[in-house]
């Protein structure tokens, strides 16, 4: 059976520190993130599409633009726990969700450079 995957991606610039790395505060510090989200579906709708990339983008635009140029630990939930790339990319994974209800959203992954990255999978 055929499928399709999309892939839509956003950046933003942004500060963290991890509330405890190790047993203790880490110092802030910046990264360069880029963020993926990835959809996935057997069925094309009307028009020949899976999902339309400009409403994609958009969203994820939209939520990347919360957190550029700030520091991430004052942005709730992030304001309440340790903001790990990890939770970064669960967050954007819910927030993708609740704006594009019904898309076939598999996967978000977050990269916080060029060669460390978490994903997430429900």
């Amino acid at each position: 059976m055929p499928s399709y995957t999309l892939r839509v991606i956003a950046r933003f610039e942004a500060a963290h520190h991890l509330t405890s790395y190790k047993g203790a505060p880490e110092p802030v510090h910046g990264h360069s993130w880029r963020v993926e989200a990835v959809l996935e579906t057997a069925e094309l709708g009307a028009e020949g599409m899976a999902w339309d990339f400009v409403e994609i983008q958009g969203a994820l635009r939209e939520l990347a633009a919360r957190l550029d140029h700030r520091d991430v630990n004052t942005v709730p939930p992030f304001d309440r726990q340790s903001p790990t790339t990890e939770r970064i990319a669960a967050w954007f994974f819910a927030e993708l969700k609740g704006r594009l209800p019904g898309a076939p959203l598999a996967a978000v992954t977050l990269w916080e450079g060029p060669n460390c990255s978490a994903t997430f999978r429900p």
